[in-house]
C-alpha cells in the first residue's frame, strides 16, 4: 500500500500537488430529453423569452440542451465544484454563448436567497422561472478524479467535498478521526442505510487510536473485514454504502436539499415546473415527501406531474450505467 503523510492536509497537498492540470471528466446528463421535455412543455410562445435555472451544472449537458432548444431560452447555472465552474465557464465562452448562459460558484441551497436580492427582473418582469433543475447526482468526474475521494477503486485522500477548496468544510477523514462511535454507526445506517454500520464503526475507531485513517484504500480494507465473508465478493463492493453516507455527511445533501425544495418552487412563474433528478432512496423519499406535503397546502396551487418516478430506459441504461438508480420527479406550479 502506498505511504502518505499522517496528516490529512498534508495528504492533500501532496495530491493536489500532481493534479493541478486535470482535466474535467466527461459526464453523461442522465434523462436529459426527459428533463428537457418537462422544463420546456410550456414554454412554446416564440414572442417570450424564457428562464431556467439548472441548480447543478456539472458537466453542462443539462445547461446546454436547453439553450439548444429555443434562442428565446436563457438560464442561470450554479455548482459549488471548482472543476465544474472551470470547465463551464471554458465550453460557454467556446461556444459563445456569455450573453444566455451565467454561471455561478455557489450551493444550490443559496440560490434562492441569490435571486431574491440580485435578479428580480426574472420575479417581477417574467413572473419567476420556467422551470428549474436539480440533478442530485454525483458526476462521472467526481467517481473518476481519484484525488477527490469519492471512489475506493484507488488509493487517495478521504476528502469529499464538492467544494475542495472551502477548507470550513471537515473532510470524510476529518469525521472518520473525530466522530464518536455512536455517531459513526448513525451516519453509515441513516445515510448508507448500512446493516453492518455497528460493527463498522466499531472497527474504525478501534484502528484509528492506533494510526490515522486518511485514505480511501484505509477505509475500505476496513470497511471490507468488517463483512461476512460470504458478503464480501457480491455485485456491489462492501463499501458503497459507507462511501455514499460520508458523501452524504460531508456535504450536508439531504438537509440541503429538504430545505431548498420550497425556496424553489415560490421562484417559479405559473407553469413553471421543478425537475428533481436523484439516484438513491433517500434522496427521493425526500423529494416524493415535500412535494406531496406542499400539494396540500391551502395556500400554494400546484400539480405533482409524476406520480411514479420517471426512470431511464433500457437503452439509457445500456449507454450509461450510472443512470441506473436515477428518478425523476416533476411539479408544476400552477
Amino acid at each position: 500500500m502506498a505511504k502518505y503523510p499522517q496528516n490529512i492536509n498534508k495528504c492533500l497537498k501532496l495530491f493536489w500537488g500532481n493534479h493541478l492540470n486535470q482535466v474535467y471528466k466527461p459526464h453523461y446528463s442522465v434523462l436529459k430529453k426527459e428533463c428537457i421535455d418537462f422544463l420546456t412543455e410550456n414554454a412554446n410562445d416564440p414572442n417570450q423569452n424564457y428562464c431556467f435555472a439548472d441548480l447543478t451544472f456539472g458537466g453542462g449537458g443539462h445547461s446546454l440542451e436547453l439553450l439548444k432548444k429555443s434562442s428565446n431560452f436563457q438560464v442561470i447555472s450554479v455548482d459549488q465544484d471548482p472543476d465544474a465552474l472551470k470547465n463551464g465557464q471554458h465550453i460557454i465562452e467556446q461556444e459563445g454563448l456569455s450573453e444566455r448562459i451565467t454561471l455561478l460558484s455557489m450551493n444550490f441551497s443559496k440560490f434562492w436567497e441569490h435571486v431574491k436580492s440580485n435578479n428580480n427582473a426574472i420575479l417581477k418582469d417574467q413572473g419567476g422561472f420556467q422551470g428549474i433543475l436539480m440533478d442530485l447526482g454525483v458526476s462521472s468526474h467526481h467517481f473518476d478524479e481519484d484525488v477527490r475521494g469519492f471512489s475506493f477503486k484507488k488509493a487517495a485522500p478521504l476528502d469529499m467535498r464538492m467544494n475542495n477548496l472551502d477548507n470550513s468544510i471537515p473532510t470524510a477523514a476529518d469525521i472518520i478521526a473525530k466522530a464518536s462511535e455512536e455517531e459513526l454507526s448513525e451516519i453509515f445506517f441513516r445515510y448508507g442505510e448500512e446493516r453492518f454500520a455497528g460493527r463498522i464503526a466499531k472497527k474504525i475507531v478501534e484502528q484509528r487510536s492506533s494510526s490515522p485513517i486518511l485514505t480511501t484504500s484505509d477505509l475500505e480494507n476496513i470497511i471490507f473485514h468488517c463483512y461476512p465473508k460470504k458478503f464480501r465478493y457480491g455485485r456491489t463492493n462492501p463499501s458503497t454504502k459507507c462511501f455514499q453516507a460520508l458523501r452524504i455527511a460531508v456535504n450536508s445533501e439531504l438537509d440541503v436539499l429538504s430545505s431548498s425544495i420550497p425556496n424553489l418552487i415560490s421562484l417559479l412563474k405559473s407553469g413553471g415546473r421543478l425537475a428533481i433528478i436523484s439516484f438513491h432512496s433517500l434522496e427521493d423519499r425526500i423529494v416524493k415527501k415535500i412535494y406531496k406535503s406542499i400539494s396540500q397546502l391551502d395556500n400554494v396551487s400546484v400539480k405533482i406531474l409524476t406520480k411514479k418516478p420517471v426512470v431511464p430506459s433500457e437503452e439509457e441504461i445500456t449507454i450509461n450505467s450510472r443512470s441506473r438508480s436515477a428518478k425523476l420527479r416533476v411539479i408544476e406550479k400552477l
